[in-house]
């Protein structure tokens, strides 16, 4: 049985502080006919109030889920799960799938890391809170190079180079240096690109990167690329895209001189923030329309948040950051399998006639024991309602009328 989350059944037994009940329901059903098993264990002589029919309550503060036909719950238990349950602190488990596609495209510029043990991959010479993962979409333009060169030397240019702080203790001091880390991480990977001659100055890529430490989540974005944490079947945008569109972003780049035209930066670009593009930024320490600078948001991760969605601006062209939570919660309950889920989501991108390459990494969090690296699909109770005469029968048998 599932605690804490409500569902409702038309049936309210409610427990008085004066008086310690130990009760059991349990409802099966066999040829349509409804048998009901109640046993009231009351401390004091006196008789139970008379129960009202219309959800399952153990006090004002204590709610269960159950069902009426498939569920077997005692007030002691509910109480004791209950408070288990609360005072358990939230430990995400983290399980992840991702899908590319190169679309309708004729070359494939999409680029993505996936890494659900962050301290397995770095090794020993860093010092990780647990668990840790690290993800990241990039999506080039003006060729593959690139989005591929930041790809290859990601660990590098976000971990090392980045001075990435180590510690087994999470605190406010550590989480403002790692983000100004992360920052830094972003503005390396674009100095990089300038003298990597590889990779033309024409070439340059979006780029957003998650960091799961522990319950934190940082999310660092320079692009359209997107990040959508789903809190209990709501989309919560982690990121901003930076679009000309974006009135913020288009005051920015015209005070630094540049413009917008036919919603491009300076007619070319439809990005107002990218790593490369040295063609367009001006030299070395001038502020220019065109920056590296990454947006970074954080979030305390709890119980209510479900899975994180990151995508290049293919899966975002063509879907809402609601529409493509509530197709990933969807999915998430028939299957229970975050690659499953990428694909599908790309599927649907495809559907919708989007003209780009597509991303997408799905990240899935949960609280159940360690070691199951995809936790299994749950069982679900369905909220059924009683017949008339099937609440008599009970509001007889429970009343002793």
């Amino acid at each position: 049985m599932i605690v804490g989350q409500k569902m409702v059944a038309e049936t309210e037994i409610i427990c008085k502080a004066t008086a310690v009940l130990d009760l059991g329901l349990q409802f099966n059903v066999k040829d349509q006919n409804l048998q009901i098993d109640v046993n009231l264990k009351n401390k004091n002589s006196s008789p139970p109030s008379t129960p009202r029919f219309h959800e399952l309550r153990v006090s004002d503060s204590v709610s269960s889920e159950i069902s009426c036909f498939e569920s077997v719950v005692s007030c002691s238990e509910t109480v004791k799960s209950t408070v288990m349950e609360t005072s358990a602190v939230f430990v995400p488990i983290i399980c992840s799938g991702s899908c590319a596609d190169i679309g309708p495209r004729i070359s494939m510029d999409d680029e993505h890391i996936r890494i659900d043990d962050l301290s397995a991959h770095l090794g020993s010479l860093f010092k990780c809170p647990t668990p840790s993962a690290f993800y990241a979409v990039f999506d080039g333009h003006g060729g593959p190079e690139a989005a591929v060169y930041v790809k290859e030397n990601a660990m590098k240019l976000f971990f090392k180079d980045a001075d990435m702080p180590q510690t087994s203790d999470i605190n406010d001091v550590f989480l403002a240096e790692l983000e100004n880390s992360h920052k830094k991480a972003f503005l390396l990977a674009d100095l990089a690109l300038a003298d990597e001659r590889s990779v033309s100055s024409t070439c340059g890529t979006t780029a957003l990167t998650a960091l799961v430490l522990g319950r934190n989540l940082l999310v660092a974005n320079a692009g359209d690329c997107r990040a959508v944490l789903c809190r209990k079947g709501v989309a919560v945008d982690m990121s901003q895209d930076h679009r000309p569109s974006y009135l913020p972003e288009r005051r920015r780049v015209e005070e630094l001189g540049g413009y917008i035209r036919d919603g491009y930066l300076n007619g070319d670009l439809s990005v107002t923030r990218a790593l490369g593009d040295w063609d367009m930024k001006l030299p070395l320490g001038s502020a220019s329309p065109l920056i590296a600078d990454p947006d970074v948001q954080q979030v305390v991760l709890t119980e209510d948040d479900e899975f994180l969605i990151i995508g290049c601006d293919g899966i975002w062209d063509v879907m809402s950051s609601q529409h493509a939570v509530s197709l990933a919660r969807r999915g998430l309950r028939r299957h229970n399998d975050p690659q499953q889920c990428a694909r599908e989501l790309v599927m649907e991108a495809s559907r919708l006639n989007s003209s780009d390459n597509l991303t997408v990494i799905v990240i899935c969090f949960s609280s159940l024991a360690r070691g199951e690296s995809c936790p299994p699909l749950q069982r679900r109770f369905r909220c059924a309602s009683l017949s008339e005469e099937a609440r008599n029968r009970l509001r007889s048998l429970l009343g002793g009328n």
